[in-house]
């Protein structure tokens, strides 16, 4: 028994990974455990009275799909589409939801001494969603509980209209 809790707490030592990803400048990373597939973004079927960051839905093998777009989510700005864009589709929970970034990365482990708290912001931002902040020699990532940032109030809602 003490053999198994040693291996676990190795294992735990070794780290989480993250599939990293680009939204303008910036590098984020979620949990590699919820990525189902990485598609190239096609063109989706848009939902009257969504919000303007849920582009639509897909017909994935057969299961609906909505689409939400997270630079439209985190207010970045211009949204060109191009050919490095891409969705990434995640399981969350019992649901297939999929978000559109501007180029995926790579998938980086890391420990629990690169994950840093985020600083706090302004009370009036939802940072909810925000892990921490991973470093990797020169890179710093934005981690992203994307469970939280899928189950929130407002994209829980927007998820009840889509289907």
């Amino acid at each position: 028994m003490a053999a198994l809790q040693e291996n676990s707490l190795n294992n735990n030592a070794v780290g989480r990974e993250f599939l990293t990803f680009t939204l303008g400048s910036e590098e984020y990373g979620i949990d590699i455990l919820r990525v189902q597939e990485i598609r190239g973004y096609d063109a989706v079927t848009p939902i009257a009275n969504t919000p303007a960051f849920i582009k639509g839905v897909i017909n994935l093998r057969g299961t609906i799909v909505p689409i939400v777009d997270l630079r439209i989510k985190f207010n970045l700005g211009k949204i060109e589409y191009d050919q490095f864009t891409v969705v990434i589709i995640l399981n969350i929970g019992a649901r297939v939801v999929g978000v559109v970034v501007d180029g995926v990365s790579d998938v980086l482990t890391l420990n629990a001494d690169q994950i840093k708290e985020a600083p706090p912001l302004s009370s009036t931002l939802d940072t909810s969603y925000i892990l921490g902040l991973g470093t990797l020699a020169e890179r710093m990532l934005i981690l992203v509980d994307i469970e939280k940032l899928m189950g929130s109030q407002e994209m829980a809602l927007t998820d009840a209209q889509a289907e």
